[in-house]
C-alpha cells in the first residue's frame, strides 16, 4: 500500500509539472481499493464541479465547510475519517449497478450517483430495476455506461474533501446525510 501511494504521488507530481506548461487539462486518478464486488478503481483526486442543474441545498445539517466524520465505506479508510464539506445538494441519489464500458469488471451497488448524473433520466424518483445511461465520471468506464438503478434516497447528499491512507481527495461524489456524523 504504501509503494502504491508513493507511486500515486510520483504519478501526480509529475502530471501537475507537465500540465503547468499546457493549456490542457488532466483528470488525475489515484488508485484506492473499493469496497464493491469488483475490486479496485481509479477514483479521481479531484472530482470536479457538480454536474449542471443539480439544486444546492437551502438548509443542509451540514453546510459547506463543516468538519465531519465519514461513517460511509465507499473506499478503505474511509468509514471513521475526517473530512469538510465542499457542496450540499437536494436530489435523488441512487445506488446503480453497470459494466463499465472499458472492459473492467461489472459493479454492483456503486453508491452513489445524483439523478443530474444521468442521460435524460425524465422525472425523479426513478424506481429500482430501471435501465439508465450514466453521466459521472467517478471512475474509469463509468461515463456512459449502461447501469440499473439498485435503490434511491432523497436525503441530502454531499460532495466532501478528506484524506484517505495519505491522499487528499477533494469533491468525492457522493456521500449521503445518513453516511455522516458530527465531528465531536
Amino acid at each position: 500500500m504504501k509503494r502504491s501511494i508513493t507511486l500515486a504521488a510520483l504519478v501526480l507530481t509529475s502530471t501537475l509539472a507537465l500540465t503547468a506548461c499546457s493549456d490542457t487539462t488532466s483528470n488525475t486518478t489515484a488508485t484506492v481499493e473499493s469496497n464493491e464486488t469488483h475490486g479496485g478503481h481509479d477514483h479521481p483526486v479531484d472530482g470536479g464541479a457538480p454536474p449542471a442543474g443539480i439544486e444546492e441545498a437551502e438548509d443542509p445539517t451540514y453546510p459547506v465547510g463543516t468538519e465531519v466524520i465519514l461513517t460511509a465505506d465507499h473506499m478503505p479508510g474511509m468509514d471513521g475519517a475526517t473530512a469538510t464539506i465542499s457542496g450540499a445538494f437536494d436530489t435523488t441519489t441512487y445506488s446503480v449497478s453497470y459494466t463499465p464500458t472499458d472492459g473492467g469488471e461489472p459493479v454492483t451497488d456503486h453508491r452513489w450517483v445524483v439523478h443530474e448524473e444521468l442521460v435524460d433520466p425524465g422525472e425523479a424518483p426513478l424506481p429500482g430495476g430501471t435501465k439508465v445511461v450514466l453521466n459521472a465520471e467517478h471512475m474509469p468506464g463509468m461515463q456512459g455506461a449502461t447501469a440499473t438503478i439498485d435503490y434511491s434516497t432523497e436525503e441530502t447528499v454531499y460532495m466532501v474533501n478528506l484524506t484517505v491512507d495519505g491522499m487528499t481527495v477533494t469533491n468525492h461524489k457522493w456521500v449521503t446525510e445518513s453516511e455522516i456524523q458530527p465531528a465531536e
